[in-house]
């Protein structure tokens, strides 16, 4: 699975293991429709593994624990309970430590979804996965979402009382003072959530979640700014014709001509590659993505190079796209004005989305945009603007893998 992505559960009753290199601490939190716990007994951890339909297992060997959820017993006004993860170590962080959440199904054990989420830095804790209801229905749906201030942060930020544990043995001690007030909840490691574009409206997310009402197109064309994300539905619809990734730049500052190559790469829901589509290959999948042809200058308006993808012709085992560009000669992108990317319509020519990249790094590539499909089929379109060292689509590969 990827960030956002959701499946419909195939059991009635599911097993959620967290593992990671290092020693873990997994909880799971039964949330209401605000988003928060009843009471302090629907956080269910190490000290508490017991909670109505939800129940913790620490793992042998201690490298993770496993919640399970019997969704036939979750009360009905629990609308979702969320797996979280927090580092056992003082200190530690998740960069290079990314956990692992295995659905699976609790009866035979057989695989429901996999997922890690991608590069992640300062967190010390982690809402991993939820389980969610939906139309009477349950599904799981992959979040990634961290905190900097471990389980503390998250279950203060669910409303649940947190007591922090004395350092040392406990000494004879005065009668406390009155309580202060509680402290405002924490606010989650998260990008700041920027403003909707004009026209688009929607509550703002839950704090530690990615939004679950996703602007989409049926009031016109969206621009995007760097992690924002636009499901490409429209009338209710997801959109499964053609369409055209335009992308272009500009040298900067009256600069030479600078040759820029873009490309897409096709993965599956495995993050593994299926294809890639560029200058040397114009057409993968058997026509289903398409490539214009190289630019050598970059000069004059309009894109420099176009990708089409006839969304309904992909073959199901891809599930992912990313969109880059790579500079073979080795020119950074400091030497680049006014990259951009955007999704037109391919027959009518009509503007969807639009990414400007506001910024540049001295680096020979950039990932642009990504396309997710979802199970229910829909496409989803998230801006990336992230740099890395790599000249051509090849040294692409594993960095784009990750960030899917």
């Amino acid at each position: 699975m990827t960030p956002g992505s959701n499946l419909p559960l195939t059991s009635a009753r599911v097993a959620v293991d967290v593992t990671a290199p290092v020693r873990l601490d997994v909880s799971g939190l039964l949330l209401t429709a605000d988003g928060k716990v009843r009471s302090d007994d629907d956080f269910v951890f190490y000290n508490q593994p017991n909670g109505p339909g939800v129940t913790h297992t620490a793992a042998a060997g201690g490298n993770g624990d496993t919640i399970t959820v019997d969704t036939a017993a979750v009360p009905g006004d629990i609308h979702k309970i969320v797996v979280t993860a927090s580092l056992d170590a003082p200190g530690a962080t998740f960069a290079g430590t990314e956990p692992t959440g295995t659905v699976r199904d609790a009866g035979t054990g057989s695989l429901i979804a996999s997922f890690t989420p991608p590069r992640l830095g300062a967190e010390t804790a982690l809402v991993v996965v939820e389980i969610y209801r939906r139309n009477d229905a349950w599904k799981v749906r992959a979040v990634g979402q961290g905190y900097a201030n471990g389980l503390a942060g998250i279950a203060t930020d669910f409303g649940v009382s947190v007591d922090e544990e004395p350092a040392a043995p406990a000494a004879p001690q005065a009668p406390p003072a009155p309580q202060a007030p509680p402290a405002p909840a924490p606010a989650p490691v998260a990008p700041p959530q920027a403003a909707a574009p004009p026209g688009q409206t929607g509550a703002a997310p839950a704090p530690g979640f990615p939004s679950l009402d996703k602007v989409n197109l049926d009031k016109g064309r969206v621009s995007l700014q760097k992690n924002q994300t636009v499901s490409l539905v429209k009338g209710g619809q997801p959109l499964l014709t053609s369409v055209k990734m335009g992308l272009g730049w500009e040298p900067a500052f009256r600069g030479k001509s600078i040759d820029l190559d873009a490309s897409v790469i096709a993965y599956g829901p495995d993050r593994k590659k299926i294809d890639n589509c560029f200058f040397g290959k114009l057409s993968i999948l058997n026509g289903a993505i398409q490539h214009s042809g190289d630019n050598l200058t970059g000069d004059g308006s309009g894109d420099d190079e176009v990708i089409t993808v006839h969304l309904g012709g992909l073959p199901p085992q891809v599930t992912g796209l990313v969109f880059t560009v790579n500079s073979f000669s080795g020119q950074k992108f400091s030497d680049v004005a006014k990259a951009y990317c955007r999704l037109t319509d391919a027959q009518t020519g009509e503007e969807l989305v639009r990414f400007d990249l506001t910024s540049s790094e001295q680096r020979t590539g950039v990932m642009m945009a990504k396309l997710i499909r979802q199970f229910s089929g829909e496409w989803e379109m998230t801006a990336m603007g992230e740099f890395v060292d790599a000249r051509t689509v090849r040294g692409m590969q594993k960095p784009a893998a990750a960030a899917l």
